[in-house]
């Protein structure tokens, strides 16, 4: 019988820098949560506890923190339109983040940006020219159901809704 071939140190030495090496670049494109991370380097081939240790190298090094990239990542999606409240917890859920930290993040987040005037700014950006006055009721449903799928709260909606009516009034 052959002998089982282990691997000499220099080996694993190059294994772990072709993992550092992956996590970088992964990293220098945009930030990313720890599981995402995680994710993206097994998908890569490397073995566990290089991920592991990759992982737990670039945490303790400040180039991962679950806390920035939710940070980041909430307050464009903010900026941007792309969702607010429920649907942010939905979205950084997806993305591995622990639930301790999307908490206290969308309890700091919904202090800094106050969802009506957040609803009110996208709606005036992305339906410029919709009246709840003159809407029809298919065309309210429609924008109701846009704002929803953000993550706005149907009372906040409405509450938006009634004073533009009174606003033209």
């Amino acid at each position: 019988m052959g002998k089982i071939l282990q691997p000499s140190r220099s080996s694993e030495r190059d294994e772990g820098k072709r993992a550092l090496a992956s996590a970088l670049r992964i990293l220098t494109r945009r930030d990313r949560s720890v599981a995402d991370l995680t994710a993206r380097l097994k998908d890569k081939g490397i073995c566990d506890t290089l991920v592991e240790e990759t992982v737990a190298c670039l945490v303790e090094s400040g180039y991962l923190d679950d806390r920035r990239f939710a940070r980041q990542w909430c307050e464009s999606a903010i900026r941007n339109g792309r969702g607010y409240g429920p649907r942010l917890r939905l979205d950084l859920a997806r993305q591995g983040v622990p639930a301790e930290i999307v908490a206290d993040l969308l309890a700091s987040l919904a202090v800094e940006y106050d969802e009506m005037e957040t609803l009110t700014a996208l709606l005036s950006r992305k339906f410029s020219g919709f009246d709840p006055v003159s809407a029809s009721d298919r065309e309210k449903r429609r924008v109701m159901q846009y704002l929803q799928r953000r993550g706005f709260s149907p009372a906040v909606i409405f509450q938006a809704f009634r004073e533009a009516e009174v606003f033209q009034e």
